[in-house]
């Protein structure tokens, strides 16, 4: 395009869009509820907007275009499956009069109904957050059906605020979809970008109509390996790019490639008539200056400052990655590394932190901060020497602070041998387990929380205020056991859990049980959807002072002549849904982390717990999207789990849990984690795993998941007998187990209840024709 306006010297990438006090959250439940109409969800939606502008432009992020529009319901992929027409044909009509996908045709996909199942929904790259898949067959018929895009940026301009509008970009989107339930066998999503891309140009032509200078289109499947032929790959992108530009009038693209290299595909990006590209300068290494040299005449968006973690930036270390770039003769400008979505707002907000960890810290309005610092460094080095000089002066006040280096906990490390890290072998293993609990085939179970009702959150509330005695709390949480136990006696579950009603979180109920963690107040960060979590502060060396679970496990345990599980989270997930320690590698960590978790298994073994579950949710969540990379976090991320259970003994029953990730990738690493059962997500993907376990000749306990508990729907006894019948079909059925997708904990107990009913019944009836 012809006069092209300057990008932004100073912008991130994305922002967190949840509200800092989860106002959309709240807002978007009470809209599913009927409690609010969808203009009272609306007008939460703008103010949000607007106050997310207002913040970033008073933060210095004061250049057209340069707050960023990435404003989203529930999730971008949705955002960019309902502006393009992407909707599975199993969902029926769900377009509007006017040919719209509408809001409610939106959460339709997001949530499903009771006949239809939601999209199916796995984790974003690297990340903790949850996107939902597309479905693309030959029938899929792309069109512009949503508006929203435009809408927003008309809303924003017409209070005085110009943003970027921001859209998931064509090659992605089809990279990271799925072929449709239609679709013949070997299709490739990716065939239909032919028809995809002139509804992307539809769109740019009407943002730039309502006054549009610039758009960000993501693209950071181009960072990953896929599983196609690069040349292929390359001529995607270079196709979608041309295509794209062609149009005179349309907004300049920013193409955005967040979490890693480049590689391979950054002459092609260089090369495409683009205006920007943002390349991931903190995570991914610096392009070479051949590289360099091939990105004359565009501007370079240096991501030098992290999106994704929440740790101070090295400013000096940023100033001279930036040099370099300016070094090679590039107009240049920075932002962020990914999103900061994937942090929270605002550091200072947590005042009930220590000061000088406090001081440690950069969430999404300090990166602000630091971005605006570092683009004046680029004008004026001068003008940042101050900031700079503070920052390295935080940066070693942290290396040197009580608590960072334990001698006692490196010394325990320092002393393992291979014996810490392996059991007997698993026939013996399984004998012993078999005389211990005699279980029927296919053992029931849940994957361990229970529905934390208003009574259970508005007790912890209480006890946290002083309002309520410690004794008090605990009896509250007992009768809450009692209540789960009981239900789980009368649902006629084989091994029963205690429901967790005294975890806020199961992986900072740990944090706060461990020395080396820090927790916030409001650092609240968007899982999926309305889900949010609070991913606790790892800063130091990792210890544990005295039992942490035992209490409860050996109080539910003495209520019933069940099995009871002891519940334990995992390692890798601790790591993975914490913000973690950035001065050591994670191997080490993640061994410190599973030392605690091994002397507590001891105590529960102790305490008479014979099953003990050490979930591992998040294994595939941290795998590198380098293929060469992966390697080597695969050894220590199954090794730390290993770790931390291979000093139980032989009758005691180990399981683990993992959940919405691509297991087929790491299929075998699952199965050097060497867990006696292991539970997966597999209602909301229809049962896909069991391929991969059958191809793999998975030789131990899985209990592929029957019911999906991150959609409302209750799934009917038909529906989970169908399922469990799949299973049968590709595993032996002396290894499986039945269990729901994940944990119970955000479910209503009305719906809980009816659907593990079903569950129970429909066990029943595969087990009679089994027989």
């Amino acid at each position: 395009m012809s006069n092209t306006p300057a990008f932004p010297a100073a912008s991130l990438l994305g922002y967190p869009r949840i509200g800092r006090r989860r106002e959309l959250k709240k807002a978007v439940e009470s809209f599913w509820a009927g409690r609010i109409d969808e203009a009272a969800l609306d007008a939460a939606a703008k103010e949000i907007q607007l106050g997310t502008a207002r913040r970033l432009v008073e933060l210095g992020l004061t250049d057209a275009a340069a707050v960023p529009g990435t404003f989203s319901y529930y999730d971008q992929v949705l955002d960019a499956i309902t502006h393009l027409g992407a909707e599975p044909a199993r969902f029926g009509a769900l377009r509007n009069a006017a040919g719209e996908l509408d809001l409610n045709a939106y959460f339709t996909l997001a949530r499903g109904s009771a006949e239809v199942q939601p999209l199916e929904m796995t984790k974003w790259f690297d990340t903790n957050y949850h996107y939902l898949v597309p479905e693309i067959g030959p029938e899929t018929n792309f069109a512009a059906t949503s508006n929203r895009i435009v809408e927003q940026f008309e809303y924003a301009l017409a209070n005085g605020v110009e943003t970027r509008p921001y859209l998931v970009g064509p090659v992605t989107f089809l990279l990271l979809s799925k072929a449709s339930d239609d679709a013949p066998a070997g299709f490739n999503p990716l065939s239909r970008l032919e028809d995809v891309l002139p509804v992307y140009a539809e769109l740019l032509s009407r943002l730039a109509a309502a006054g549009a200078t610039w758009i960000q289109l993501d693209e950071p499947a181009l960072v990953a390996d896929q599983d196609i032929p690069t040349a292929e790959l390359q001529a995607a992108v270079a196709r979608s790019y041309s295509v794209l530009a062609a149009d005179g009038e349309r907004p300049a693209i920013l193409v955005s490639t967040p979490f890693g290299a480049l590689t391979e595909l950054l002459p092609t990006l260089a090369q495409a008539p683009i205006e920007a590209l943002h390349i991931d300068a903190f995570k991914g290494a610096l392009p070479s200056p051949a590289e360099l040299a091939l990105l004359a005449g565009k501007t370079v968006v240096a991501g030098v400052v992290d999106g994704h973690n929440i740790w101070r930036n090295d400013l000096a270390a940023s100033a001279a990655r930036l040099d370099v770039l300016k070094a090679a003769g590039l107009n240049v400008t920075v932002s962020t590394s990914t999103s900061t979505q994937h942090v929270p707002h605002d550091a200072a907000e947590e005042a009930q932190l220590p000061a000088e960890l406090r001081s440690w810290l950069a969430f999404a309005d300090q990166k602000a901060t630091e971005v605006v610092t570092l683009a004046a460094y680029l004008g004026d080095p001068a003008s940042s020497a101050s900031a700079i000089a503070e920052a390295t002066a935080v940066i070693a006040s942290r290396a040197a602070a009580a608590g960072v280096k334990r001698p006692e906990v490196r010394a325990r490390l320092a002393a393992l041998t291979t014996a810490d890290f392996n059991r007997s072998a698993y026939a013996v293993r399984e004998a012993a387990q078999e005389q211990a609990l005699h279980l029927p085939p296919l053992p029931t179970t849940t994957i361990g929380s229970f529905p934390q009702t208003s009574e259970i959150r508005s007790a912890r509330a209480r006890a946290n205020k002083g309002a309520i005695t410690g004794e008090e709390y605990s009896q509250l949480m007992k009768d809450e056991i009692k209540r789960v136990v009981e239900l789980q006696e009368e649902l006629d579950f084989d091994v029963l859990v205690h429901g967790e009603p005294e975890r806020n979180d199961m992986v900072q109920y740990f944090a706060e049980n461990l020395e080396g963690f820090d927790v916030t107040v409001h650092g609240w960060v968007q899982s999926y959807g309305s889900r949010c979590t609070r991913p606790s502060i790892l800063w130091g060396d990792v210890t544990r002072e005295k039992a942490i679970t035992v209490e409860w496990a050996e109080f539910a345990q003495s209520l019933t002549q069940k099995p009871m599980k002891g519940m334990l989270t995992g390692p890798v997930t601790i790591l993975a849904w914490s913000f973690v320690r950035d001065d050591q590698p994670l191997g080490d960590t993640a061994n410190q982390v599973a030392l605690a978790l091994r002397d507590e298994i001891a105590d529960l073994e102790a305490a008479g717990i014979k099953i003990i579950q050490v979930d591992e949710p998040a294994l595939r969540e941290l795998l590198p999207l380098r293929r060469a990379d992966q390697p080597a976090y695969l050894d220590w991320s199954v090794n730390s789990f290993r770790l931390a259970t291979a000093g139980a003994g032989d009758g005691t029953q180990i399981h683990t849990h993992l959940c919405y990730s691509e297991f087929g990738v790491i299929i075998d690493a699952i199965d050097g984690l060497d867990a006696d059962v292991t539970s997966i997500e597999a209602a909301r993907s229809r049962m896909e795993v069991v391929n991969d376990l059958e191809t793999h000749g998975f030789g131990r306990g899985v209990g592929p998941g029957v019911y999906d508990i991150h959609s409302p729907r209750i799934p009917g006894q038909a529906e989970v007998t169908e399922l469990l019948g799949t299973a049968v079909q590709h595993v032996p059925a002396r290894q499986l187990w039945v269990n729901p997708d994940c944990g119970l904990k955000t479910r209503g107990y009305a719906e809980t209840e009816e659907s593990l009913r079903n569950l129970v019944a429909a066990t029943k009836e595969v087990r009679a024709q089994l027989v």
